[in-house]
């Protein structure tokens, strides 16, 4: 931990804290009679906080970002040069990180061919259902403006993005909401909505249910399928097979535009840059924030392909034609130039490698942990995303109370290992806890989160 804080300073910081920062997604009153947790310094997979207390970190960052782990003076000095050259400049105009890391990102995508840049993953996807509002007037006479989103997933903070939201709990208390947002059902197959589903290309079937729903609509009133490639913050869900290539047929079928959020799944941390790249599937349109530059600095993304782009691209007399939209920060350049920097090490040290190599090992180990303890009722995840639903009767899949999970997590914590737990999110179902470690994990950091979560099972549950 930082030796250049002295207890003085660490007591000023935290009554600083307290009396005048608002935190994300926690209910102040409690700090009435403790003192929040304040994160000092992190190196690795580990972070320290005001008392000293070492952590290992099994959900990078609290939310999924810090992919390549902390500490990394690479990518500060990435940043530090580029700012002392040029610190930002409006979006209407380029910057060298920009062009480059454009560049290197498309290179990974193929199909894709534009970035749009903008400051977090919320407004990455805003950007995207203005694109599709916006074709919708150009090319079909405003009619073709409605927007799929799925069952459980989450696509960000704002009024738009819980439009699209699938999580009613976060969704509670911010309506009304934007029109023309409906939703589609999930596809996971433990907690099928409907117990006639076939067991046999389960995929397949739930895709139909998609086009179902585009049916009753009316095809010629939709514009866009927004789907997370694996569902996150709903309870890692990954799609059964066949699903995605259905999905894909369904979507061309009506000329339907498919907008794939990669926010929490984007560079790396399923094993492939993106996590659609495991289904064989071609989007439109990708939104990215989270690890594009594992948290160094802010920056989000919407890539397109030509095609989309296109669509914008019209007569220069016209002052209505093109893309009205501005990101202010999203001309900023550090995010670039940490990007460019933190996918460099990601080829460099082989993190996609280790990503699957150590998500097989932890999903393996995940799969033993089952078989001990009766509470754990699916495991599920692809590559370093991972999670265990809970259940009180492993017979009839009675979902654990959130209270009893969340005893888990905080038992973990207590024994210096922070892992995740969906949480006032989907009614009934905050049951599942949740691993993102870092891409650099190694076995040992694995044995030790599962060892605590072991311990935790045991403790809570007997």
């Amino acid at each position: 931990m930082d030796g250049n804080l002295s207890p003085n300073d660490l007591s000023h910081i935290v009554e600083a804290d307290k009396a005048h920062v608002w935190h994300h997604l926690i209910q102040h009153k409690q700090f009435e009679s403790k003192d929040p947790n304040v994160i000092i310094e992190g190196k690795g997979m580990r972070v320290w906080n005001q008392a000293g207390k070492e952590h290992l970190d099994a959900v990078s960052g609290g939310v999924w970002t810090v992919n390549v782990g902390y500490g990394r003076e690479e990518i500060a000095k990435a940043v530090y040069d580029q700012l002392i050259k040029l610190n930002y400049f409006a979006g209407a105009a380029g910057s060298v990180p920009g062009a480059l890391f454009a560049e290197k990102l498309i290179s990974k995508m193929p199909g894709m061919s534009r970035v749009y840049y903008c400051n977090s993953g919320s407004e990455a996807n805003e950007k995207a259902f203005k694109m599709v509002r916006q074709i919708a007037h150009k090319r079909y006479g405003g009619k073709k403006n409605k927007i799929l989103f799925r069952d459980r997933d989450y696509h960000g903070t704002t009024i738009g993005c819980l439009s699209a939201g699938g999580q009613d709990e976060r969704n509670a208390q911010y309506g009304p909401f934007a029109p023309g947002f409906v939703r589609v059902p999930h596809c996971l197959e433990y907690r099928a909505a409907d117990q006639s589903a076939p067991k046999q290309h389960y995929g397949e079937w739930a895709a139909d249910q998609i086009e179902q729903v585009i049916l009753r609509e009316g095809p010629d009133t939709v514009g866009a399928l927004c789907l997370e490639p694996v569902t996150a913050g709903g309870g890692v869900i990954t799609p059964p097979e066949g699903y995605w290539p259905r999905v894909q047929e369904i979507c061309r079928k009506y000329d339907i535009l498919l907008h794939i959020d990669e926010v929490v799944c984007g560079l790396g941390r399923t094993g492939t840059w993106f996590g659609y790249q495991h289904y064989g599937v071609q989007p439109d349109m990708v939104t990215m924030a989270k690890g594009v530059a594992s948290g160094y600095a802010a920056i989000a993304c919407l890539t397109t392909t030509e095609a989309v782009f296109d669509m914008f691209k019209d007569n220069a007399d016209d002052p209505m034609n093109y893309f009205r939209d501005i990101s202010t920060f999203g001309g900023c350049t550090a995010g670039p130039a940490a990007a460019m920097e933190n996918m460099r090490i990601i080829e460099d040290e082989g993190l996609l490698e280790n990503t699957n190599a150590m998500g097989d090992y932890m999903l393996g180990k995940l799969a033993e942990m089952q078989d001990k303890h009766t509470v754990i009722g699916d495991v599920r995840g692809k590559g370093l995303f991972l999670g265990a639903e809970l259940v009180a009767d492993r017979d009839t899949r009675e979902p654990m109370a959130e209270k009893r999970v969340q005893a888990v997590v905080a038992d973990c914590m207590g024994q210096g290992v922070i892992i995740g737990a969906t949480n006032r999110s989907v009614p009934g179902y905050n049951n599942t806890l949740c691993f993102s470690p870092a891409l650099i994990a190694t076995k040992d950091d694995i044995d030790h989160i599962l060892s605590a979560v072991d311990g935790a099972l045991t403790r809570v549950f007997g």
